[in-house]
C-alpha cells in the first residue's frame, strides 16, 4: 500500500523523479489546491514507462510544462459549458414541441409504449419518471398531493416535464421515442442532419458529464464518440487539422455543427485553433488521444 504524503514530500517525490520545479512556492501553493492523483493523471505523459513502475520523468521536463497542459484543459472543460448547455436546452425545446404537435401534449410521452427500449435496468418511462419525482420545482410540486402525495402525472405538460429531465434521460427520449421515430423529427426541427442524431446527442451528454465532473480531456479516447457527419468532420479537419474520429475534437466539431445550425451559441472549434498551435502538446492530446502505454521510450 502506498503512503500518504504531504504537500513537501510530494514536490519532494517528483524531484528525485528528474521533474525540474522552477518555482517552489508556485508548486507547493498548486498541490495544496490541487489533488496528486488527478495531477499525476497529466504527469503520466511525461514520464518513461509508468506502467512498468518506471516513473522517471523524461530529460528536461518541468513542473510548468505539466501544468500550463493542466490549466489548458481545466479552460477547455470551461469553455464547453456553455454551449453544450444551449444545445440542451434547444433540445428540451424542440423534443416538448415535437411531442405536443405529434403526440399530444399529456399522458402519451410518460406510456412505456411510447419508447422501444433495449434490454437495459432501467426504462427510458422510469427514467423519466425518476427525474421528474426528485423535483423540488413548483411546476412539478403542484401534481404531488399535499395531504395523501398521490401523484397524478396525466396532466403534466410535456414541456414542463423536460424541464425536470436530465440530460442523459432527454437523450434517451430522444434515441427511444416514437419507436425510434423522435429523434429524426427533433433533427429536422432544429435543422440537424438526422443520419445518427441521437447518437451525436449521446455524444455530447457523454462530453458535458465529463466536463461538469472536471474529467481530463486532453488525451481522452471518448468511449460514447457519436457519428459526426462526414461533410461536418471535413469541414472541422480543414481548420483544425487531422484528428482521430473518438477525440474531443470530433465531438466538438459535432457541437459546432448543431450549435451554428441552430444559431444557439458560436462554434467553439475556431477559438481553439486561434488559442493553440497544431505543434503543442495540448493539441496533439486533443486530437490524437493515447494511453500512456503508446507514450513509452
Amino acid at each position: 500500500m502506498k503512503p500518504s504524503l504531504s504537500v513537501e514530500e510530494q514536490i519532494q517525490l517528483l524531484k528525485n523523479r528528474g521533474l525540474v520545479i522552477e518555482d517552489h512556492a508556485e508548486c507547493q501553493t498548486f498541490l495544496t489546491a490541487t489533488n496528486y492523483y488527478r495531477f499525476s493523471g497529466y504527469m503520466r505523459y511525461f514520464q518513461r514507462a509508468p506502467h512498468l513502475g518506471d516513473n522517471s520523468f523524461h530529460p528536461g521536463t518541468t513542473f510548468s510544462n505539466i501544468r500550463d497542459i493542466y490549466d489548458a484543459d481545466e479552460a477547455l472543460r470551461m469553455a464547453l459549458i456553455v454551449p453544450l448547455t444551449q444545445v440542451e436546452l434547444l433540445l428540451r425545446t424542440h423534443v416538448a414541441r415535437v411531442i405536443a404537435h405529434e403526440y399530444g401534449p399529456y399522458g402519451r410521452y410518460l406510456r412505456q409504449d411510447f419508447y422501444t427500449d433495449i434490454e437495459d435496468r432501467e426504462t427510458t418511462v422510469e427514467a423519466c419518471l425518476r427525474d421528474i419525482d426528485r423535483s423540488r420545482e413548483r411546476h412539478i410540486l403542484r401534481y404531488k398531493g399535499d395531504v395523501d402525495r398521490s401523484i397524478d402525472y396525466s396532466r403534466l405538460p410535456v414541456w414542463s416535464a423536460v424541464e425536470a429531465w436530465s440530460f442523459g434521460t432527454l437523450s434517451k427520449a430522444i434515441e427511444r421515442g416514437a419507436s425510434g421515430t423522435l429523434a429524426g423529427a427533433v433533427a429536422e426541427s432544429i435543422g440537424a442532419a438526422k443520419g445518427g442524431f441521437p447518437y451525436r446527442i449521446r455524444a455530447l451528454v457523454y462530453l458535458r458529464n465529463r466536463c461538469a465532473h472536471h474529467n481530463r480531456l486532453w488525451h481522452h479516447s471518448a468511449l460514447d464518440a457519436g457519428p459526426t457527419p462526414n461533410n461536418v468532420r471535413k469541414k472541422a479537419k480543414r481548420l483544425a487539422g487531422q484528428f482521430h474520429q473518438r477525440s474531443v475534437l470530433d465531438i466538438i466539431a459535432s457541437l459546432d455543427d448543431i450549435s451554428r445550425r441552430s444559431r444557439v451559441s458560436e462554434p467553439l472549434l475556431p477559438t481553439l485553433v486561434q488559442q493553440h498551435s497544431r505543434a503543442s502538446a495540448f493539441w496533439h492530446g486533443l486530437a490524437q488521444p493515447q494511453s500512456p502505454l503508446d507514450n513509452q521510450n
